[in-house]
């Protein structure tokens, strides 16, 4: 798991709410709100709200604070009674569109089981907001929602037998990997949207390409690839998800039982 950019905050003693990133102070509810002066129906979850659906219909980067503000009819200078920088609105986006985990499966159920459901949903939530891709990571969860994914996560292993350290470590591989195999169907979403074409269509331009350009001789494993029509794509499009979520719960397995023999 991580979490997206966060604004910085002061630093004047440790454990005080004003040591936090301002935006961990706005989504655990520790800053307090402004008083009088804000146009009356302005409001922190309406700021947010307008930021997602500029970001769901023209991207990350059409988001910014003026244009917030035109979408709701408001001067810029009022969002930052509310918002402090850009950098925090970007995490209290991110938040409200990932929200809270689905309930997990019933009490029992196989640890690999309730993994495998962990990573799915995470990457459900994050394929309906690819646009929340684009936001740099630079730290752990820390924001209500992300660290209850990451809850979720840890105790999806209780059944493993393996240690709080191991288990930090396998959320961490499984989120990264769901991170990438998301980030990289935003970034060919993108590429396919910016050329007019569909999925279907881009890879067969690939492999048109690289018939033309390579041979048996100098790349026969392409050559054999090509010739196999693998590159025509599986009639499942989640293969690739699922076959690459397979692998690493059998390494995970294999460190279980590694562990399991060492104890």
């Amino acid at each position: 798991m991580a979490q997206g950019k966060q604004a910085g905050g002061s630093t004047d003693r440790p454990g005080r709410a004003s040591d936090l990133p301002a935006s961990v102070e706005v989504a655990w509810g520790l800053r307090e709100r402004p008083g009088k002066g804000p146009r009356p129906g302005l409001d922190l979850d309406r700021i947010v709200g307008a930021a997602v659906r500029i970001a769901e219909a023209e991207g990350l980067a059409a988001v910014s604070m003026g244009r917030v503000a035109k979408e709701l009819g408001v001067s810029t200078m009022s969002l930052y009674r509310y918002v402090a920088a850009k950098d925090e609105l970007y995490v209290l986006m991110q938040e409200a569109a990932m929200g809270l985990p689905p309930a997990p499966p019933a009490p029992g159920t196989p640890w690999r089981e309730v993994l495998t459901a962990w990573a799915t949903a995470l990457r459900d939530r994050s394929r309906r907001n690819l646009w929340a891709m684009r936001i740099p990571v630079d730290g752990p969860p820390a924001t209500p929602h992300s660290v209850a994914w990451m809850e979720q996560g840890l105790a999806s292993l209780d059944g493993s037998g393996l240690g709080d350290g191991d288990r930090i470590s396998v959320i961490m591989l499984v989120s990264g990997f769901v991170r990438n195999e998301v980030g990289t169907m935003a970034d060919l979403a993108a590429a396919q949207a910016k050329a007019g074409t569909t999925p279907e269509e881009s890879l067969v331009r690939y492999g048109r390409l690289l018939a033309r350009f390579t041979d048996p001789v100098r790349f026969p494993a392409v050559t054999r690839l090509l010739e196999a029509g693998v590159l025509e794509g599986p009639d499942d499009p989640d293969y690739e998800f699922a076959f690459g979520l397979e692998r690493l719960l059998d390494g995970i397995e294999a460190l279980v039982r590694k562990r399991g023999v060492a104890g």
